[in-house]
């Protein structure tokens, strides 16, 4: 079995934003030569997330201001772990609801997607440079 492992690396202008990172894992995987086999894409920060979805603006405006009414931002002294002088305990709740990984099948040396999907990674605390790992595996 062949393993390929890359990190991607995220600094965001801003604190909420969404990234196609679709272009970068085929990439990834294309240099690997794995033809059959099983793709992991994780964000290794507590307040990010990567998930499939849909790479249409209009989704990712409802994205954010579904987010913002689940946990918002502001007031930050609304949660307890800011009381430890952090300002981000809303990204922690974000990154919970949106999830950590994907796991996508390979088959015949593409990502084997649905109709529309793509690979995102969420940022929900940005301003800071963050990792995503990328980890190729089969044959």
């Amino acid at each position: 079995m062949k393993v390929k492992t890359e990190y991607l690396l995220f600094n965001t202008s801003s604190r909420f934003q969404l990234i196609n990172i679709t272009p970068l894992v085929e990439k990834i995987l294309k240099e690997s030569e794995i033809k059959e086999g099983l793709c992991l894409v994780n964000a290794m920060h507590i307040s990010s997330s990567v998930f499939i979805n849909d790479d249409e603006i209009g989704l990712h405006k409802d994205f954010h201001k579904w987010l913002e009414k689940l946990a918002p931002h502001e007031p930050i002294t609304q949660y307890s772990h800011n009381d430890t002088g952090e300002e981000n305990a809303d990204a922690h709740l974000k990154r919970q609801i949106m999830g950590r990984e994907v796991v996508i099948a390979i088959t015949n040396s593409k990502l084997d997607f649905g109709p529309w999907e793509q690979i995102f990674y969420g940022e929900f605390d940005g301003m800071r440079k963050k990792r995503v790992l990328v980890k190729i595996m089969g044959e």
